[in-house]
Formats: structure tokens, sequence, C-alpha cells
């Protein structure tokens, strides 16, 4: 087993492109960290009301529901087993995983495309 690294970071590669990720400190992303020290995470994720794009993590991880208003980049867990990517606003009671770093939502949204799309999450190398 892989030591877990004390870092925040997380990958998201999307296609080509490789975006970080800074964690969140709840269970919920330590679980999802814990689960990501194994092996990457490869997620078919589909666009759902052009602000997000959805997809089953294929594993449950704990739940810190509150009610939040999402940005663009944000990361979240959804009913414990679907993770979101944000690319634009919305309220609701999510769980946050964590934010999509260095990326303005029109970027975001060109890496992230118009249909469905696969994302691999996978922690930094050390």
């Amino acid at each position: 087993m892989r030591r877990i690294k004390n870092s925040k970071l997380m990958n998201i590669q999307v296609g080509n492109h490789i975006l970080t990720a800074t964690l969140v400190e709840n269970s919920s992303a330590a679980a999802l960290k814990e689960a990501l020290a194994e092996s990457p995470i490869t997620i078919n994720m589909r666009d759902y009301d052009r602000m997000e794009k959805v997809g089953p993590l294929g594993m449950d991880l704990p739940r810190n529901d509150e009610s939040i208003t999402t940005e663009a980049g944000d990361i979240i867990l959804f009913q414990g087993s679907a993770l979101v990517i944000y690319y634009a606003s919305n309220s609701w009671n999510f769980t946050r995983l964590g934010k999509i770093d260095n990326v303005t939502a029109t970027e975001l949204k060109e890496i992230l495309g118009d249909g469905n799309v696969t994302v691999t999450l996978s922690l930094p190398q050390e």
C-alpha cells in the first residue's frame, strides 16, 4: 500500500489536460484520498443542466452535506456516491470535496466540453 502524502492536492486528468485541485479537510475528502492512494479513479461523467459534469464514483464516501452555493471549479460529492465538477453556480445541500486551482470558468468549460467526458482522479506523484 502506498503511503498517503500529507498534501491536500489531487490531479484531475481530462483528455490531455491535467488540472490540480486542493482538497478540503473533511472525512469525505480524506476517504477519497485514501481510495486514490490505492489507485487512480476513472469516472465517466455526463453533462447536467449546462452547469456541471456528474458521474458515479463506484464507491460510497462519508457525507458532510451542508447548504452550498457552488462556483466554477468546485468539486462536490453528491448523495455520497457521485462526483460533480461544477463550471457554473448552483445552490443545494452538498458535500464539498475541493476546488480546481488556477482555472477560470471559461477555461474549465472549454476543457470539460459540451457532452460526456472521462476524467481520471489521482494523487500527485511523490
